[in-house]
């Protein structure tokens, strides 16, 4: 098979389409996925550039998610068959022609989706999830904030806060504006121009946001507890803005504030497996009514991935870029 290799540590450049030793499933419950589509995730680019590594026992090949046909499992898999149409949430692997997946992170292709849109959803929602619901309790009636409002994980959850009832205000580029109020943001603000502060603050009559989600980290520390409600809960799943960070800590203790920082690709298999199970529990009736769906900016052959690559990091897309094996 071929997969997308990283030759050396640097740029898109270094992304290689390369035949490669096929997968084979693992003891222990594993199934192999011909790969219909991957996704191209922020950690994916830190990957290339020498600063992610993947976790033991994964594939080297960059990839979060996949979608695909099963075509081979162990003995031991019960709940899947060959000929399954699935996605799946990966510890990496996924720019292949087929990886092998745990069964425990296998999600069905939700009803309504081509098997190649179903790429687009394992990791943004398993991480917003796992952040947003599970993590910072999200309720009904409270105000999300949500840092990268145009990303992949910033338009799933702009829809899923907006499914739960909650008041969404989103930070973007001001030319995706209009796309992501038209995804339920009811707040846009432009980073680049406006301090978020002071507008999250003017659109909650001074109270702040419940819970926010931030891909930025360290440089947005401190102004995110400012911008928190009280009882507020800051959930980091980024540090596009830097590891570390200098705050007040009475300034959190006074709102009564919380803060949680997470990274989903090297949590232990059973975890993200009930992490897998209560995303299909609970997100996939919303994907198959309608209400969250797919932002997928474009689609480029799998071998066309060091393009992928720019064009996320040139962050001019809005949703996902998928990248397609077939």
């Amino acid at each position: 098979m071929y997969a997308v290799t990283i030759t050396a540590p640097g740029g898109p450049e270094v992304l290689s389409w390369t035949e490669v030793p096929d997968p084979v499933p693992g003891p222990g419950g594993e199934v192999v996925v011909e790969v219909t589509a991957s996704a191209v995730n922020r950690a994916d680019l830190l990957q290339r550039a020498g600063h992610y590594p993947p976790p033991p026992g994964a594939p080297a090949y960059p990839g979060l998610e996949c979608s695909g046909r099963v075509i081979e499992l162990s003995a031991d898999v019960r709940d899947w068959a060959v000929g399954d149409e699935v996605c799946a949430l990966l510890g990496g692997g996924g720019y292949a022609e087929k990886v092998a997946v745990p069964a425990g992170q296998l999600l069905p292709v939700p009803r309504g989706l081509t098997v190649a849109e179903a790429a687009a959803l394992p990791e943004v929602a398993c991480t917003v999830w796992s952040n947003v619901v599970d993590i910072a309790r999200l309720r009904r009636g409270e105000t999300l904030l949500v840092h990268g409002g145009g990303s992949g994980i910033g338009t799933f959850a702009i829809q899923l806060g907006r499914a739960m009832g909650a008041r969404v205000i989103a930070t973007a580029r001001a030319h995706k504006h209009e796309a992501i109020k038209a995804l339920g943001a009811d707040v846009a603000i432009d980073y680049s121009t406006e301090d978020f502060v002071a507008a999250v603050r003017k659109a909650t009559d001074d109270r702040g946001a419940d819970v926010i989600l931030d891909i930025i980290g360290g440089a947005y520390l401190a102004r995110n507890i400012d911008a928190l409600a009280p009882n507020g809960r800051l959930a980091i799943i980024g540090m596009q803005g830097g590891r570390k960070a200098e705050f007040n800590l009475g300034a959190l203790m006074a709102k009564r504030g919380s803060i949680s920082a997470t990274t989903l690709r090297a949590r232990p298999l059973a975890e993200k497996a009930e992490i897998v199970r209560r995303v299909r529990e609970q997100i996939w009736p919303l994907v198959e009514s309608g209400a969250v769906r797919p932002v997928i900016d474009r689609r480029l052959p799998m071998a066309q991935a060091a393009q992928a690559h720019r064009v996320v990091e040139a962050n001019e897309h809005i949703g996902k870029v998928l990248l397609l094996a077939r």
